[in-house]
């Protein structure tokens, strides 16, 4: 089963990551090489990123796209039967 994640909202907050690192790269590294491209990056791997690595704000924010049903069962967190 996969997870139903809202393209929409998540596309926007990921297109908003990568212009926000490539502006990093360019202005504070000063890295003036070829900037990240979204089509590098995949969304699958930027949601784990933000799962591990992101604040309580950013997790709930992707959790909120999540259109499946979440349960917790035996401390995991597993996809609902629709």
């Amino acid at each position: 089963m996969q997870i139903d994640v809202n393209e929409l909202g998540m596309r926007r907050k990921f297109e908003e990551e990568v212009g926000r690192y490539n502006k990093f790269r360019k202005e504070v590294l000063r890295l003036s090489d070829k900037p990240l491209s979204r089509d590098e990056i995949d969304i699958k791997t930027y949601a784990k990123y933000v799962l591990r690595e992101g604040s309580n704000e950013e997790k709930r924010e992707l959790l909120g796209a999540v259109k499946s049903k979440l349960i917790l069962k035996n401390r995991e967190v597993v996809l609902g039967k629709e």
